[in-house]
């Protein structure tokens, strides 16, 4: 099998060691070997990155464009053959991999258009014939960090608008995943990006993401990934004044009220909890419904829960592939115990399922009995694992919403203009949900959240300049 290498200053080159890419529903299917970069490599992608700046800052808006829109043509004609590959190393089914390989795509050929949206402002001065112009430009070389959770989608929403607004690039995608990072660089550098603009360095976050968080030459790091992780990095980067992006936990309510369309409020929880095995920022973890309707839910929502195929990620039918690794399935039932110990009752699920590959899958679980006091209401799992809190009315649901250390995405299931309008002024998340999924999202609209879940700019959209641009005001007198 041929080691896939890291791309850095316009070669592939061979890592400091290989890591071995499998694939989570069958642990005996190798996806592939990929090079693992060391901090020396990681040094040299900086410098090639720093010194591609200058001219890739002020070339061409057009061909800037163009090599962007070629990436987003590519990535989409190939995406039912790189939708499998996502699936096959990460696990989520294979819909929903073409589907995020679709997005990537469309990221690009977004920005594609941004780059030559790019705005500024004349303005008269107070001054009588003085002229002032506030303008935007990029910042530098940018570290790009990302998780294994969405291992197109959420590189192609970095890497582009980073791109698009004139920066270079130094991309660490996350050691489970290095197989869709690998594809989507090939892709990049068959697009025509000159040597040093973009450069991939695979490998272990203590080794690269260390260089990147504390190198000089790097003006900002994007990031995305775990609290504890996010905060290091924080700690880190702020220290030298570099500019940073932190996305990072949720643990995101779905309100249903008494007046909600059942229906409605079932395949809500079911596609935010669940799919994606659970494995999303934005999943709906607690289930926040009031006493009215309470009962019919939970028996509803254990019934569909029962129905669901949790399988192969690649066969026809499934549902739920598995988790990701054998870590992230031992801190799955590791929390599943930790429920039962609180005293919350597990309603369905939790247990470790056989099928006929090796791999690592587990039947969604539904505690029911649950306080919102208790850890598997308050600390993210990141698995198919959710609870259902009862609260007595809107009031005291929308209370328990808001009681959180996070506030990335918040729902509520309601046939109620009254009790939905007050929700979206007054949940405490960066973005509201009514009568929706908590996951699932557009990429052409600002994506974040607040407390302790995001720091720092939102990313996507037209709101990504915001991080990857500086703002210039200039003076001019005949």
């Amino acid at each position: 099998m041929n080691v896939c290498n890291n791309y850095i200053a316009g070669e592939w080159l061979a890592g400091a060691a290989v890591t071995v890419n499998r694939n989570p529903s069958n642990v005996a299917d190798v996806v592939g070997e990929y090079a693992q970069a060391d901090a020396a490599q990681t040094r040299t992608a900086v410098a090639a990155a720093k010194a591609a700046f200058p001219a890739w800052a002020t070339g061409s808006i057009q061909e800037r464009s163009n090599i962007l829109d070629r990436a987003g043509s590519e990535v989409l004609a190939r995406k039912d053959e790189l939708g499998r590959l996502l699936s096959r190393e990460e696990g989520k089914t294979l819909p929903e991999g073409i589907g995020e390989a679709m997005r990537a795509g469309q990221i690009f050929k977004f920005f594609a258009g941004e780059v030559l949206r790019a705005a500024g402002e004349k303005l008269p001065s107070v001054r009588p014939g003085v002229d002032v112009e506030v303008t935007r430009e990029p910042i530098g070389v940018v570290g790009l960090i990302t998780p294994w959770n969405f291992p197109i989608a959420i590189p192609a929403w970095k890497i582009a608008p980073a791109l698009a607004h004139g920066n270079t690039v130094v991309f660490k995608p996350a050691d489970l995943v290095p197989g869709s990072a690998w594809a989507l660089a090939e892709i990049l550098v068959k697009a025509g990006l000159p040597a040093g603009v973009f450069n991939l360095v695979m490998g272990r976050g203590s080794v690269v993401g260390e260089v990147l968080v504390n190198h000089p030459d790097v003006a900002a790091i994007s990031f995305t990934g775990s609290v504890g992780t996010g905060r290091a990095i924080a700690a880190k980067a702020i220290g030298r004044m570099a500019k940073l992006q932190l996305e990072m936990g949720g643990k995101n309510p779905l309100v249903v009220l008494d007046d909600a369309d059942l229906a409605v409020a079932v395949n809500a929880a079911t596609q935010g909890a669940y799919y994606s095995t659970g494995q999303r920022c934005t999943a709906s973890s607690r289930l926040i419904v009031t006493a009215g309707i309470h009962d019919r839910f939970v028996a509803a929502l254990t019934a569909k829960l029962k129905s669901l195929k949790v399988d192969d990620a690649l066969a026809a039918g499934t549902d739920i592939g598995p988790v990701v690794d054998q870590s992230q399935l031992d801190q799955d039932l590791a929390y599943v115990e930790v429920g039962k110990a609180e005293g919350a009752t597990l309603a369905v699920g939790g247990e470790r399922l056989q099928r006929a590959n090796d791999g690592f899958y587990l039947a969604p679980a539904l505690f029911t009995g649950t306080t919102n006091a208790m850890r598997i209401a308050r600390e993210e799992i990141f698995g198919p694992v959710a609870c259902v809190i009862e609260a007595k009315d809107y009031d005291e649901a929308l209370a328990l919403a808001n009681d959180t250390e996070f506030g990335l995405c918040s729902g509520i299931v309601t046939t109620s203009l009254k009790h939905a309008s007050h929700y979206k002024r007054h949940a405490q998340a960066g973005m509201v949900m009514v009568n929706l999924p908590t996951a699932g999202v557009d990429y052409h609209v600002p994506f974040g959240g607040r407390k302790g879940s995001s720091y720092g700019s939102r990313e996507q959209g037209r709101y990504a300049a915001e991080f990857f641009t500086t703002v210039k005001t200039t003076y001019t007198a005949p």
